[in-house]
């Protein structure tokens, strides 16, 4: 059956959809089925739509957007995807960030499409709100996502860029820094790996380099009692909790069984 005359969301154009899809090794083929017949409003949009999802474009990248805490983080060609593990590291930031309200600094480094900030953003009015990263393609899909809940977005490597004013007054600093050991980047999805920037994802011969430089400059920007987290594995974990403390700060692990996330809690000393 062809997809390029005008459709309508019937079960034979369903079928058909989930048909390729499948074919393609789309583990969740009804699923994304649905999502790709919810944005193609043609049989023309939707033919194109799948076509690109079989060709192994992520799904997400093929939408526009990504799920991420119940919010739809726009996500452009090209941007690193928000992962569901990373909103793990969501939760406990937004409870920190909250301890801190009124006025709670916040600062997403390594922010990508800026789906942390946003929904920092948008669950906290009132917090005054910064994100950067070092990849221009990142920061133009971030500024779309962040501006419009308050925040503002820099372009450069971590701390560079960033206005001395916040320095020393940051409450929570997220730092979602890119952990992939550079060996293992050839074993990622080709999604990830064919579509997704490689300075989001190498993280350097042991995954940890850029979580280093982090941590090093960190206790300059917290202020006082301000918490610095960032996303590990738990293979890497202790690491990460050794450079916190090299860095200054007290440091703790957060785990979640359901979804592997770890993630890695400093705080400076008030």
């Amino acid at each position: 059956m062809s997809l390029t005359t005008p459709t309508t969301l019937s079960p034979a154009v369903f079928t058909t959809v989930v048909s390729r899809l499948r074919a393609a090794g789309c583990v969740f083929a009804e699923d994304e089925a649905r999502l790709l017949l919810s944005t193609g409003h043609t049989g023309a949009e939707l033919d194109a739509l799948v076509s690109l999802r079989v060709n192994g474009l992520p799904l997400e990248h093929v939408l526009g957007w990504a799920e991420f805490c119940g919010h739809r983080i726009a996500v452009d060609p090209g941007v690193f995807v928000p992962r569901p593990r990373t909103e793990f590291l969501v939760t406990h930031a937004l409870a920190l960030a909250a301890a801190r309200q009124p006025g709670a600094v916040v600062l997403d480094l390594c922010c990508g499409s800026g789906a942390a900030a946003t929904v920092l953003g948008t669950r906290l009015p009132g917090i005054e709100l910064y994100a950067a990263d070092v990849e221009s393609a990142a920061v133009r899909c971030a500024r779309r996502n962040v501006e419009p809940v308050g925040g503002t977005v820099f372009e450069g490597d971590l701390y560079a860029p960033l206005p001395t004013a916040i320095r020393g007054r940051v409450d929570v600093l997220i730092a979602n820094a890119p952990y992939v050991p550079t060996d293992d980047i050839p074993l990622l999805p080709s999604e990830a790996r064919d579509h997704e920037p490689r300075v989001a994802l190498d993280g350097g011969a042991d995954g940890l380099d850029v979580q280093r430089r982090v941590t090093a400059q960190a206790a300059r920007w917290l202020a006082p009692g301000g918490s610095l987290l960032i996303e590990t594995s738990e293979r890497q974990a202790q690491r990460t909790i050794a450079a916190m403390v090299r860095g200054g700060l007290t440091a703790r692990l957060e785990e979640d069984e359901e979804t592997g996330a770890t993630v890695a809690v400093g705080s400076l000393p008030r």
